[in-house]
């Protein structure tokens, strides 16, 4: 990619910053409310493991807490914050005949929102969930082994990609329907069920984890969560960070493949 291009991206994202940090009040208000949840996942843990006593597939009550304070650092940091919505908008209302007439890929331009979107989400909502994890800081039990941060932060790289791209492949559907909205809802679902943010993956019977991990959702937040808390390791994790890539490649070629096919369409519709 030439500098000239590099540069027309990095003044997107610019614009996307200053853009996005209009609403930070509502990003911090929204990170404050997302804590009722996990007051909630605490109070039932601790019932479930007052209960039965013991340990839960290797999870025992004080490791259950640190899983799900995981998962709401990495959600924070890798779901896309109505991107779905802002593209489904450009389509619906037109707004992408101004870009069509440019030198510049509409992937990369949202991809540039995103990553801006990203980093202003981040910066705001980090400092509560960082009060959080003090108050909890008799459940933290960081890693060890420096590798482990590493693997991580790629694990959490990819993650945030692949939900990037789901979400614009789903944005697209704009081409063809007006509303998205009970499509976007629907696959949600999935990702909150099925990706790890309900429960932790492992606890599932040994045949429904393995039909799992042949799904993008397990690739989303659970499989840096459990990089980071050692529940991968040897074969495991490099398999999981070889499909975590795969499924990177596809949902970036699937995202792709829906532009061109809906531009198609939206050409048609228009000419």
């Amino acid at each position: 990619m030439s500098t000239s291009k590099i540069k027309k991206y990095v003044s997107v994202f610019n614009i996307g910053l200053q853009n996005t940090f209009v609403y930070r009040w509502n990003y911090f208000l929204r990170a404050l409310f997302g804590l009722i949840p996990l007051a909630g996942t605490v109070f039932l843990w601790s019932a479930v493991f007052k209960e039965r006593g013991g340990a839960l597939h290797g999870y025992d009550y004080s490791s259950m807490i640190y899983y799900y304070l995981l998962t709401l650092l990495v959600s924070n940091l890798v779901v896309p914050t109505e991107d779905e919505w802002q593209i489904a908008a450009d389509i619906r209302e037109g707004q992408i005949n101004a870009l069509l007439t440019k030198p510049m890929s509409y992937l990369g331009y949202r991809f540039s929102i995103f990553l801006s979107g990203r980093l202003v989400y981040s910066f705001v909502t980090l400092p509560p969930i960082a009060l959080i994890f003090v108050y909890f800081r008799d459940y933290i039990v960081p890693p060890t082994d420096p590798v482990i941060y590493v693997l991580t932060a790629i694990s959490i790289l990819m993650a945030a990609f692949i939900q990037f791209f789901i979400t614009y492949s789903l944005a697209m559907m704009a081409f063809w329907i007006l509303e998205i909205s009970t499509i976007v809802f629907i696959v949600y679902s999935f990702e909150y069920f099925l990706g790890g943010q309900m429960f932790p993956i492992d606890i599932m019977p040994s045949a429904v984890q393995a039909v799992m991990k042949w799904l993008p959702f397990y690739y989303e937040l659970f499989c840096p969560v459990a990089i980071f808390l050692g529940r991968l390791n040897g074969a495991d994790l490099i398999q999981a960070l070889a499909m975590q890539a795969g499924w990177l490649f596809l949902t970036w070629s699937w995202a792709n493949f829906m532009w061109k096919r809906g531009l198609g369409h939206y050409q048609a519709v228009g000419g």
